[in-house]
């Protein structure tokens, strides 16, 4: 593996992540109609209209198609739902697989970088079949410290409309808002807007100081009436503008089943809005839940706020997402970032990248910084897996992986870069590679059997017996859970 940073600014802050997944058929991530009564947004398809091809989606030859572009994602809420799905006994929808998303909902070993910038990372292995092999690109932003980060607006957003009495929904973001009002820190400051039939400011813009009235601001938060979502996050957004600290970090959280049922039905409207604050500076983080979650809408208003579209069911995945993730990230380390893998076609005959279908970007899109990107926080590693058909006897760079990214208060540009040669590749995936490796391969596998029912040629049984080996090897929580949702998937599909 060979690593070359190249900064075109000096001490730009980080990006995210990127790129690396593979076969599988076209998917999207629309839910059915009665999830919501309010229409698909019209940005993307429903998921009843016909697979839109891209680039991203399908195998690509490298004499026409060198190159792979996309924005960077950071959502993990594909992975989270579907495991609520399975738990319950329950095939998870198809069309709310999306690969990358469960790919990264695990944990990295990837090297931190020194500064503000990003450590990137290329490897991969050789496949059982022959000239085939997985390749995996790997970005990893440097933590915060936590003592050291600038303070924080945090305005939350909550549903309380009837489908939120539900066990495991307003009881569980009551409790998770709890436990984060007593984690923030001093200079934090908390607002609190609920919406049902109509949206209400429950607690105005209050510093951390007056914890007492922030926590019986949550106590007073009761179900009632319809779901107009629309208003909720007007109310929001105008609150946190009117509070808006330059110095600080300036967030909207929305907590929600996503299953809107009043107010405007223009939704791209909405997005449009969203967007907007977006570049204001005023960024979003969309937390599902419920049993029944209107999993297209969270996501495209986390991916129009510059945010990110978590899902939790149960309260210790609140208390990950809300004590841990949410303190350690509320800084960013990169806006609009993109990724850019370019393929060598005297190695690599075809390739397919694995996931971010509804991320995909041309070619040239990617040095226009116009142009939307994802927006990457501080500590976060982000891994996408491309299958590749080599050539025979295919010798020398195979691919070079280049990420740019804007520093989030100045939007200076920056990029970085990494390839990978063939010698760089195991010469066999399960064998002698990193467990990190494996574990990414089989998420990515498991997320296209249940959207493709086709995964490297595995079948559950196969990648059941793979996490099982691998829980014990890392001796991670994550991935014995992985092995439990595999062996469920087996006995209801």
């Amino acid at each position: 593996m060979e690593v070359v940073a190249m900064k075109f600014r000096p001490l730009v802050v980080v990006a995210l992540l990127v790129v690396l997944a593979a076969c599988g058929g076209p998917g999207g991530s629309g839910p059915n109609a009665h999830d919501r009564a309010a229409p698909v947004p019209a940005s993307k398809p429903s998921a009843s209209s016909p697979p839109v091809a891209t680039e991203e989606g399908r195998e690509n030859d490298t004499e026409t198609a060198q190159v792979s572009t996309f924005a960077l994602d950071v959502d993990t809420a594909s992975y989270g739902y579907a495991r609520r799905t399975l738990e319950e006994g329950r095939w998870p929808e198809p069309a709310r697989v999306r690969p990358e998303e469960f790919v990264n909902s695990f944990r990295q070993d990837y090297a931190q970088p020194g500064d503000d910038g990003f450590t990137v990372q290329v490897d991969g292995a050789r496949m059982p079949e022959r000239n085939t092999a997985v390749l995996r690109v790997g970005l990893q932003t440097r933590a915060a410290d936590a003592a050291s980060r600038r303070p924080a607006n945090l305005t939350f957003v909550v549903d309380v409309s009837g489908s939120m009495a539900e066990p495991g929904r307003l009881d569980l973001v009551k409790q998770a808002l709890h436990t984060l009002v007593d984690q923030l820190a001093p200079g934090d400051q908390v607002s609190i807007v609920s919406f049902s039939d109509a949206a209400r400011l429950v607690a105005s813009m209050t510093p951390l100081t007056a914890r007492a009235d922030l926590h019986a601001a949550v106590d007073r938060l009761a179900v009632e009436g319809s779901t107009n979502l629309e208003d909720g996050l007007v109310t929001g957004y105008e609150e946190a503008a009117r509070a808006f600290r330059p110095a600080a970090t300036n967030r909207v959280i929305l907590l929600s089943d996503g299953l809107a049922n009043t107010g405007s039905t223009a939704w791209q409207a909405i997005l449009d809005r969203v967007k907007e604050h977006a570049g204001r500076q005023i960024t979003l983080l969309s937390v599902g839940v419920g049993r029944d979650y209107g999993d297209e809408l969270m996501e495209q208003l986390a991916d129009n706020g510059d945010g990110a579209a978590v899902y939790v069911s149960t309260v210790e995945q609140a208390r990950q997402v809300f004590v841990e993730r949410l303190p350690a990230t509320l800084e960013l380390r990169a806006r609009d970032a993109k990724a850019q893998v370019v393929f060598n076609p005297s190695a690599v005959e075809s390739y397919r990248l694995v996931g971010y279908e509804n991320r995909a970007m041309a070619t040239e899109d990617f040095r226009d910084d116009a142009r939307d990107g994802g927006e990457v926080g501080p500590g976060h590693s982000v891994t996408a897996l491309y299958a590749v058909k080599l050539r025979p006897g295919a010798s020398g760079q195979l691919a070079s992986a280049t990420v740019r990214w804007q520093e989030p208060d100045t939007r200076t540009p920056a990029e970085a870069s990494a390839s990978v040669k063939s010698a760089d590749l195991g010469d066999a995936l399960w064998e002698g590679t990193s467990s990190r490796l494996q574990v990414d391969v089989v998420a990515a596998a498991f997320a296209l059997h249940l959207r493709d029912r086709e995964a490297f040629g595995l079948d559950l049984r196969e990648l059941g017996a793979h996490a099982t080996r691998l829980a014990s090897a890392t001796e991670d929580a994550a991935v014995s859970e992985l092995a439990r949702l595999i062996t469920k998937a087996a006995s209801i599909g």
